[in-house]
């Protein structure tokens, strides 16, 4: 697609607009202002000033090509390159799932009990979770787990640019996780495949699958986190609960997962919903 360069950076990104728009991306417009502002360096502010200025051939090119992408369902996050997450900047790439605002549900109920303790982020991805607890939190230690080297290499990358003390580990699940922890938060891979092919196609052709595929039920790693993740975590004695596992859940989990939890002998199990009223967060301690 060849277009002629606009006059102003307002009619570029007009223009962009209308080609996303008809290609069926939500919020078209607030799309291609934020892809504008990436490649011209403008702030909401500067926008505001500057946007009957005109745009550079240079601008023009960078920006159609970023916006092609974007007309392709390519995911903006990955275009620019990161996501804010509990008011944090996280590099993001295609090696990770996207982070998202329902999995700050299972963020707040980690920091509201992880002072002091020992924090075990399981399936970290882009570190999102582990790295916020960590910043925002006053936990003894934080270890993020993934199976995917590559997933792991963005995390750490993730917890120096927040400067945050994280430790990672290469694992599949729990295969090579040592030691007890007082907290294990964990978004796992939760999607059934009839939902899987049903979701829009920046997911389902951008987003890492193994970051997805919860099994054939969805439940397949919430069943190795009651049984695995209760064998890593600190045990009930002296009058005092035990560890706390902390799991985000899909929309529609929210009998099956506390379930599991009921059956792998956790306690006062909880479910929290999310902003929208959707069952989101499960917790139970030992």
């Amino acid at each position: 697609m060849v277009i002629r360069k606009p006059e102003s950076y307002r009619a570029a990104a007009r223009v962009w607009t209308e080609a996303l728009q008809q290609a069926g991306v939500p919020e078209a417009a607030l799309q291609a202002e934020r892809l504008l502002w990436h490649v011209c360096d403008m702030t909401p502010a500067a926008w505001l000033m500057r946007r009957e200025e005109e745009i550079s051939e240079a601008e023009w090119d960078e920006f159609s090509e970023l916006a092609k992408r974007r007309l392709a369902r390519e995911p903006l996050q990955y275009i620019l390159g990161e996501q804010e997450f509990m008011g944090l900047p996280f590099t993001v790439t295609p090696d990770v799932l996207i982070p998202r605002q329902d999995t700050e549900h299972a963020v707040m109920e980690a920091l509201a009990c992880c002072e002091g303790k020992r924090v075990l982020d399981m399936c970290t991805g882009s570190g999102c979770i582990a790295v916020s607890i960590a910043k925002l939190g006053k936990p003894a230690s934080v270890t993020g787990v993934d199976i995917s080297e590559a997933a792991l290499a963005v995390a750490s990358a993730n917890a120096s640019r927040n400067d945050v003390a994280v430790s990672f580990v290469k694992s599949d699940m729990f295969s090579d996780v040592e030691g007890e922890f007082d907290v294990i938060v964990s978004n796992p891979p939760y999607i059934p495949p009839e939902q899987l092919a049903g979701l829009e196609p920046e997911v389902t052709d951008h987003e890492p699958r193994l970051a997805l595929y919860g099994g054939e039920d969805g439940l397949l790693y919430y069943r190795v986190l009651v049984s695995e993740g209760a064998k890593h975590l600190r045990p009930a004695g002296d009058g005092e609960t035990g560890g706390i596992l902390i799991v985000e859940i899909g929309f529609d989990q929210g009998v099956s997962v506390p379930a599991l939890f009921r059956e792998a002998g956790f306690a006062d199990v909880r479910v929290k919903k999310d902003y929208a009223g959707l069952d989101r967060v499960v917790i139970g301690h030992l």
